[in-house]
């Protein structure tokens, strides 16, 4: 069994391979330069372990992986631009280094190269690869469109936001484990089992991301603290705020969601004092742990020898003790 950081290595190694100077030069080089930026690897990271407590040489699933990787930085293109980001991973986003359109073209070839890497899965698991795949990637359109249409919703509740972050981030995490199951060979049980494991990981992934972006450190988060508060975006701290807050400070919160008048500094501090005071942070951090524990229990499933999980549990408490 490899550790995570050794199947890093791989990964990293496999992705500085690939030669992007092509022409035209502004089509590829933001492609380059979003690659190049690093971040975690964890999905690519994530088809080689499940791959590797089932067979030992992780070659067949190396071009998947990678396939699943260049997928997801696509969305990211696509999603920075819909989200108005300008920072990813402490540097500028591809659209303001570039331009919009310049980041929808080059997202668009992103999502052609993800299907050829893909594709090149040994022929006898092929097929049940691309469908897992594409179905992904159908339901992260879905994930997407359903959180634009809570920027104008007043309403949404804990219940649609858990199943908009299981589209549009749980999803591809379960993708990548599965793919890397099968590859290996698992019985259908074990696959199912697997993609559980990583289904309830990105719920818990997702909600330590809300999390992050209010109480992290800059420095090491990567982005500017406070960001989803200023767009008012509805997550699951800011959704059970406004169940929670009554009387004054339920009037002072939606002040603070409605004004213009406000200095963004003062705004980040006042919506954070609000949290604080109705506890949301410790709410959170409960349902953190809650699919922290179910993912855990997927795994435990999963019929292979205990000691080659260790890794993959070690890993899921990382992510979820994570300060960036």
């Amino acid at each position: 069994m490899k550790t995570f950081e050794e199947i890093l290595k791989i990964i990293d190694i496999q992705i500085n391979k690939i030669q992007w100077q092509r022409e035209p030069k502004g089509l590829y080089a933001p492609i380059d330069y979003v690659l190049s930026l690093g971040g975690k690897r964890l999905r690519p990271a994530l088809t080689l372990m499940a791959y590797n407590l089932f067979a030992d040489n992780i070659l067949p699933a190396i071009y998947p992986a990678i396939g699943v990787e260049i997928f997801h930085n696509f969305t990211l293109l696509h999603d920075d631009i819909m989200d108005k980001a300008e920072v990813r991973r402490g540097k500028p986003t591809v659209h303001k280094k570039w331009n919009e359109n310049t980041a929808i073209l080059s997202g668009d070839v992103m999502q052609i190269i993800a299907y050829q890497y893909i594709s090149q899965t040994p022929p006898e698991h092929l097929k049940e690869v691309l469908d897992i795949f594409s179905k992904t990637a159908e339901e992260i359109c879905r994930g997407q469109q359903l959180d634009m249409d809570f920027e104008s919703r007043q309403n949404v509740s804990t219940e649609e936001y858990l199943e908009m972050i299981k589209l549009k981030t749980a999803v591809l995490l379960g993708c990548a484990i599965k793919i890397g199951a099968i590859i290996g060979n698992a019985q259908n049980a074990d696959c199912q089992a697997m993609y559980d494991f990583g289904i309830n990981l990105g719920l818990a992934f997702q909600l330590k991301d809300d999390w992050l972006d209010v109480w992290g450190n800059e420095q090491t988060f990567g982005k500017k603290i406070g960001g989803d508060i200023l767009c008012n975006k509805k997550t699951y701290l800011l959704i059970n705020a406004l169940q929670l807050a009554k009387g004054q400070i339920g009037q002072e919160l939606n002040f603070l969601l409605n004004t213009d008048n406000i200095l963004p500094e003062d705004k980040i501090r006042c919506v954070i004092e609000i949290f604080n005071s109705l506890k949301i942070k410790e709410l959170t951090e409960e349902k953190i742990n809650l699919y922290y524990k179910k993912s855990l229990e997927h795994l435990d499933n999963v019929k292979v020898d205990s000691s080659k999980k260790e890794y993959l549990q070690l890993l899921a408490k990382e992510l979820l003790q994570r300060n960036k």
